[in-house]
């Protein structure tokens, strides 16, 4: 499959794993690789080349090539080549459920649910580094099952080393609101909801409400609610649903609305998106 190239030369090839739903990419990017956003799955990938630089739990990482970088799902992140050159990176992104499965397999919590999950986000560990580096290539080539099955045990296998097992604190009052600001976002994503509910909802006037959304969660309502838009969208993309339809679902004005933010966020228009991961072809 072709990859997507930009005037500028920044490309993106992007493939999808209907089997374990495993999405997996290779980019090259030049100056401002994407905006912050962030993906509801496991993301861990090299820099195969140049330096990549991005903010990930509110820290400035440089991933030079041969480094892996590990992201945990809800993490917001963003990415920019400093140098003219730009960077390379292979990333995988495992979903959820799959990490889940095969974790609790082998006696570990679900990452997904454990703040800041992984103990650092980029890692030198070159056992590691070779595992996600044959994992993707044997996912993104089309290796076949076993080639694809025994790179993804060897790569959770090494990954588990990764991961803090620390408990975490449990929350107070304010996060405890916080997080029914966040539920009332996803319940109502579709809506034209405004601070005022938001703020009647938690019982938060509305200024301390965006403060301490922020300080929770890194992000602004706002900014939360427009991810969650677009994660909400990738996956309806992912199962062939049409781009303006999707775009009504999840609470977008219209397609050119949804189209802006998509690219902004992941440096392809839904149609393309969808053009990679499931061959449909959209009108």
């Amino acid at each position: 499959m072709c990859a997507q190239r930009s005037a500028s030369g920044d490309w993106v090839d992007f493939r999808r794993e209907q089997e374990t739903g495993i999405e997996s990419v290779s980019a090259h990017f030049t100056g401002h690789a994407y905006d912050p956003h962030d993906h509801d799955e496991v993301l861990v990938g090299v820099t195969q080349q140049g330096v990549q630089r991005f903010n990930c739990h509110r820290e400035l990482h440089t991933s030079r090539p041969g480094r892996a970088i590990l992201i945990e799902p809800g993490a917001v992140h963003d990415g920019h080549a400093p140098d003219e050159n730009g960077f390379t990176y292979v990333m995988l992104y495992l979903p959820q459920q799959w990490v889940t499965t095969m974790l609790q397999q082998r006696g570990h919590r679900d990452v997904s649910q454990i703040e800041a999950a992984f103990r650092n986000t980029l890692t030198d560990d070159n056992m590691l580094i070779h595992a996600i580096q044959q994992a993707f290539f044997a996912i993104h080539h089309h290796e076949g099952r076993l080639a694809r099955d025994q790179s993804l045990d060897h790569l959770i296998k090494l990954l588990t080393r990764h991961i803090d097992g620390k408990t975490a604190l449990p929350p107070d009052e304010t996060v405890l609101r916080m997080q029914q600001v966040k539920e009332m976002l996803h319940d109502h994503m579709a809506d034209d909801i405004g601070l005022d509910a938001l703020s009647a909802h938690c019982g938060i006037d509305r200024f301390r409400l965006s403060r301490q959304f922020q300080k929770a969660f890194g992000q602004t309502p706002h900014a939360y609610l427009v991810r969650l838009r677009l994660r909400t969208a990738r996956a309806l993309l992912a199962h062939g649903l049409e781009p303006a339809q999707v775009a009504a679902q999840v609470g977008f004005a219209d397609q050119s609305h949804l189209g802006r933010w998509f690219q902004r966020a992941y440096r392809l228009s839904p149609a393309a998106f969808q053009r990679q991961c499931t061959n449909v072809l959209s009108r």
